[in-house]
């Protein structure tokens, strides 16, 4: 088994949600095999408090246009890990130092990564495949 469709949707969604607002160090595992309460785990890592709740926030808006409602939130009073469950995916927003003690990526590590499909920030546009005339 392997996580469904509309889960991969969620997470990738999710992942651009808090892409948009700079969260960093991005990882989602597909748990579909470990876990029969979720498919997917979603992690992300946030400078400071603010940074957590603003890729909350984004993430709930993203998902909600996508008429995802999350069943659970946990941890949003303290910003320090905030935990959005979406029953089909499960989202971690941490601060960078309880990311580092945590480690949840250990944790999860024998189960599949879930490619996210984002475009990275400030990068350059690719160049063109087709020969430039430059008369």
């Amino acid at each position: 088994m392997t996580a469904t469709p509309r889960a991969l949707e969620l997470v990738r969604a999710a992942a651009a949600a808090a892409s948009d607002k700079l969260a960093t160090d991005l990882l989602a595992f597909d748990v579909s095999e470990q876990l029969v309460i979720t498919d997917a785990f979603l992690l992300c890592s946030a400078a400071n408090d603010r940074q957590v709740r603003a890729v909350v926030d984004e993430i709930e808006d993203k998902l909600r246009e996508l008429g995802a409602k999350p069943v659970r939130r946990e941890g949003e009073r303290d910003g320090r890990w905030v935990l959005i469950d979406y029953a089909d995916i499960v989202v971690h927003v941490q601060h960078t130092e309880e990311r580092a003690f945590y480690a949840l990526e250990r944790l999860w590590r024998d189960c599949p990564e879930i490619d996210l499909q984002l475009v990275e920030h400030g990068s350059a546009a690719a160049p063109s495949a087709e020969p430039r005339d430059d008369r």
